[in-house]
């Protein structure tokens, strides 16, 4: 029989990873978006509507046993969207019987979170937008006692390849194939990461031992823990050179996000980098013991490869090398 997932939020981040990861694994996937991408996958059957309309989703959910909630609104409408995507992923879940997956992340601890983050942690978030977080957890909590199935994988920042404006695609490695580095924060501070493949690949292996979690249940992704200074070693060991690092100018971010609202939030979460931070991985490994992780240095030789590729191109006349 098969089995059928609605991702919500199909062409984001982790909508895209986690369709993939389903898809290799014999899903059925019902993507769901604002609209269909120019290159469909032909398996795939594409669903048009407004996640922040519970209606539309709840329409879209009967005959899935999932649902992933991979919906993730910009930062200036954080606080009033992410309640909407919530109640719409539980009514399509009580609509269908089916079970959520919500991406987690680190937002919820705050400031003054300690180096190592278990599934226990105490969420002291110091931010709206952690609030937000904790509250849209609280919504899932609180559905659960009503008999919606709900799982939260919490993971640190995403790398990939695929560029979509987050931290390591449009900050980090932008620069890469001119030999630059620019870091967001002090090199010696440990920052949690999440290569997004595995971790699609996670949420696929978890679904399908859901119904051996608790009603509300919490799994962290232990992911990668590197200092700035670890990271940057290791892409220079991709780049084959030094590379010169730069960071990033926070007192005109600050000035610049007095007028950008989007920014207030990438000024409101930049403790992240100053604050060492390393996801506790035992449970998750406890859950999956066969899981293999992608070995670090593959993972970012993946996600900076077509980065490299252009400073390649460049040094052979234009013909591209891609590191692998």
């Amino acid at each position: 029989m098969s089995r059928t997932v609605l991702i919500l939020g199909a062409k984001g981040r982790f909508g895209r990873a986690a369709s993939k990861a389903f898809l290799d694994r014999g899903w059925t996937i019902k993507a769901f978006a604002r609209s269909r991408p120019d290159k469909a996958t032909e398996s795939i059957e594409w669903i048009a509507g407004d996640a922040t309309q519970a209606g539309q989703v709840a329409a879209a959910a009967p005959g899935c046993e999932l649902i992933v909630n991979a919906l993730t609104p910009p930062y200036s409408r954080w606080t009033e969207t992410i309640p909407l995507y919530t109640r719409a992923a539980i009514a399509g879940a009580e609509a269908s019987g089916a079970s959520i997956i919500v991406p987690g992340n680190v937002y919820n601890f705050g400031r003054l979170m300690p180096g190592g983050l278990s599934e226990d942690t105490p969420h002291r978030a110091s931010s709206r937008l952690g609030l937000a977080r904790i509250d849209m957890e609280a919504a899932y909590r609180a559905a659960a006692g009503r008999g919606v199935r709900t799982l939260i994988l919490r993971a640190g920042d995403f790398l990939e390849r695929e560029a979509t404006g987050n931290w390591f695609d449009s900050q980090i490695t932008a620069k890469l194939g001119k030999g630059i580095v620019v870091y967001p924060g002090p090199l010696d501070s440990v920052h949690s990461w999440a290569y997004l493949p595995d971790l699609g690949r996670a949420a696929a292996e978890l679904a399908e031992i859901r119904h051996t979690f608790e009603p509300f249940e919490v799994v962290h992704f232990p992911g990668y823990a590197m200092t700035g200074g670890e990271l940057v070693k290791r892409l220079e060991t991709l780049a084959g050179r030094p590379l010169a690092v730069k960071t990033i100018p926070w007192p005109m971010i600050r000035l610049l996000s007095l007028f950008k609202p989007d920014l207030r939030g990438v000024v409101e979460m930049s403790y992240l980098w100053r604050t060492p931070h390393r996801m506790d991985g035992a449970k998750f490994s406890s859950l999956l013991p066969r899981f293999a992780p992608t070995p670090v240095q593959a993972a970012l030789a993946d996600a900076v490869s077509d980065r490299l590729a252009i400073r390649q191109a460049d040094s052979a006349g234009g013909e591209v090398s891609h590191v692998r």
